[in-house]
């Protein structure tokens, strides 16, 4: 059910400094690695969201033992198998889940059933298990093929001499592959991917979080893993401590509303050091005009160097989610911005090239959509229109935060379901609050 709808701005400026709730793609890597290792693991400064819950829900009901303190979770690691072999899990919508839980779960030797909320039955999951198959996978659509709800049995699994895989749908298929091999694997692993792999930073996440845990990955070629052999029993030996980046996604609002609201803003939790790809979305705005510094634990933005932006083309590959940030700073630049290569797009919570085009039109603007690009045309002063039945976000956390950055333009801007940013950031309006004025 849709939360009601929010009246925000008009902004006339931002200043101040923000703790970042922890990154998503890091929780719920270091959720799973720390369920599967050898000892006890504490995850510190998790993020406490939607999403994570529905990870933490889903490894309790596999028999993992769980305690959380404030944003802190001491997780009793299982040594690679599973306590309950037989299981219905809900996946919500969080692909971060369903996906490397999918591949977990095969080398578990139980019967499984994976499902979602609807939106989660339309994003597609073929290719991953067409690269579990190849390992002897047993795994059955229970609908429509490609996609879940997904049944699992009971599989006897051998590993192929390489394992091919698409990447140019979705990093997480090669993630969770990635993740869940070293749990059979006594000898080295070669994973090659087909075609072009996007979203590369987040495979460098998953790889520099497996080797915390004690499993080396290399990459002798731009599309070859190799994961080393571990000693039978050994696979993913816990850490003790692991301490969680803020979510460089969920940076890139506060980053822009630095810029838009000439700052300073300084964001917490993330800084030049951080292994997440989004903080190149810092560089991106800097081609822009931005004035951005960055420290090892801390991005800062303090307006334009110049005094207006300046519109881009830039390639997305490496920034899917926090592109989407860009989409509206370019209502603010001088020329037109276009974002390339986000096919990715379009198989997220929402297909998000064609829901950003429909809503940035409602502003007034023109706006051009292809299969993997957007172009956005800026809006002058005058020309800012302020829908009158608001900006929709489609149950889509990014949706709603992106357009709060609207608010900076000329008009007071409507959000609705703004309660959708609690699969990520429950906090995300009050903090935007708290900076803007």
């Amino acid at each position: 059910m849709a939360s009601p709808a929010i009246q925000i701005g008009p902004f006339q400026g931002a200043k101040g400094q923000i703790t970042l709730p922890g990154s998503k793609s890091i929780s719920n890597r270091v959720l799973l690695l720390a369920a599967l290792a050898k000892g006890t693991t504490t995850l510190k400064q998790l993020l406490d969201a939607d999403d994570t819950q529905v990870m933490r829900k889903a490894l309790r009901q596999l028999g993992v033992q769980l305690e959380d303190h404030g944003l802190d979770c001491i997780v009793n690691g299982c040594g690679g198998l599973f306590p309950n072999k037989e299981t219905d899990l809900f996946m919500g919508n969080a692909g971060t889940v369903i996906r490397p839980l999918t591949a977990a779960l095969v080398m578990q030797q139980g019967n499984y059933r994976l499902s979602g909320v609807p939106r989660m039955h339309e994003r597609p999951i073929g290719d991953l298990v067409d690269g579990l198959r190849q390992v002897g996978a047993q795994i059955d659509y229970e609908k429509e093929v490609g996609y879940p709800p997904l049944l699992i049995h009971q599989s006897v699994i051998s590993i192929p001499e390489a394992i091919q895989v698409r990447g140019d749908v979705s990093s997480q298929f090669l993630t969770a592959l990635l993740m869940a091999l070293p749990l059979i694997a006594r000898k080295a692993v070669r994973i090659e991917v087909l075609g072009e792999l996007i979203s590369r930073p987040y495979i460098d996440i998953t790889t520099k979080l497996m080797a915390r845990f004690g499993v080396e990955v290399s990459c002798p070629d731009g599309n070859t893993f190799v994961i080393a052999p571990t000693e039978a029993g050994a696979v993913y030996t816990s850490p003790q401590t692991l301490y969680v980046e803020g979510d460089a996604s969920s940076a890139s609002y506060f980053l822009a509303a630095g810029v838009l609201g000439q700052g300073p803003v300084r964001i917490l939790g993330v800084g030049k050091t951080s292994i997440q790809g989004d903080i190149a979305f810092a560089d991106a705005i800097e081609k822009m005009g931005a004035v951005v510094e960055r420290g090892d634990h801390y991005l800062q933005t303090s307006g334009v160097r110049h005094g207006q932006l300046n519109g881009i083309t830039i390639d997305c590959t490496a920034i899917p989610d926090a592109a989407m940030t860009l989409a509206v700073m370019a209502l603010f630049a001088k020329g037109k911005t276009r974002l390339e290569k986000i096919a990715s797009w379009r198989v997220k919570e929402t297909d998000r090239i064609a829901a950003m085009a429909k809503e940035l039109r409602k502003l007034g603007t023109q706006v051009i959509e292809g299969p993997d690009f957007i172009e956005i045309h800026p809006l002058g002063q005058q020309d800012w229109q302020s829908p009158v039945n608001g900006i929709d976000t489609y149950d889509d956390h990014r949706m709603a935060m992106c357009f709060s950055l609207c608010a900076f333009g000329p008009k007071q801007i409507q959000i609705n379901d703004p309660h959708c940013v609690a699969k990520t950031f429950p906090h995300y309006f009050s903090e935007l609050a708290s900076i803007t004025y």
